[in-house]
């Protein structure tokens, strides 16, 4: 059996492919931003919050932890507008993804915050700093420092996960994919290029997480 690849089609298209893709990394990038935020503040409150924030954080990341992100989205998505709530798909993709991203990286940094040992913060104490330089300068930058390569990986794998988000028809790289294929029936050729898109985003990632990580977590060593 012979079958006759026609990229021609894929190429044709690419202008849309390419606009799919900058979707993928504004969402992602978009979502890894405030997720983080959300995940700092919700690290802190689980490590040093009275305890009715405490259950309440932890209830929030067993159930994103514990259910589909698929329907995670269909819920925002189809269920919001039952109140009264009505989003387009990129923002419900957006707020989907933010929610999904904080409860994962909430616990990565709260391993981190743990692993500092509570002396370095009574030192920190001691040597005059106020409670929120300590976290900034003694818990946090160390603690995620330590958490770094978990945290990264997590946010790659939510830009791969982004592509769920086209069953509620957000342009982002996956949904374009699917009209181009529904238009000219060339599902191998689109797929074979859309994951080489994909890859192509994963190592630009890579790469821009460990550029970050040289400018913000590398410690130099003077040798002289």
């Amino acid at each position: 059996m012979t079958y006759d690849f026609q990229f021609d089609a894929v190429f044709a298209s690419w202008d849309y492919l390419l606009d799919g893709a900058w979707l993928t990394v504004r969402l992602s990038f978009g979502a890894m931003a405030i997720g983080l935020v959300i995940a700092i503040i919700c690290a802190l409150g689980k490590t040093s919050g009275p305890k009715p924030v405490r259950w309440l954080i932890n209830a929030y990341i067993e159930v994103i932890r514990n259910t589909p992100f698929l329907v995670q989205i269909f819920l925002i998505f189809f269920g919001l507008p039952s109140i009264g709530l009505r989003l387009s798909p990129d923002v419900a993709a957006l707020i989907a993804m933010v929610v999904n991203v904080g409860a994962y990286a909430t616990e990565i940094i709260r391993a981190g915050i743990e692993s500092i040992h509570k002396g370095q913060i009574e030192a920190g104490l001691a040597l005059g700093l106020r409670p929120l330089q300590v976290f900034r300068y003694v818990v946090l930058k160390p603690a995620l420092r330590t958490v770094y390569p978990a945290l990264t990986s997590q946010f790659i794998l939510l830009m791969l996960s982004s592509s769920v988000v086209s069953a509620i028809s957000a342009d982002e790289l996956t949904s374009v994919a699917n009209n181009i294929q529904s238009q000219t029936f060339r599902s191998f050729e689109i797929y074979i290029v859309v994951t080489g898109i994909y890859l192509v985003l994963a190592l630009m990632f890579s790469a821009l997480f460990a550029g970050i990580y040289r400018l913000a977590f590398a410690y130099t060593v003077d040798r002289r």
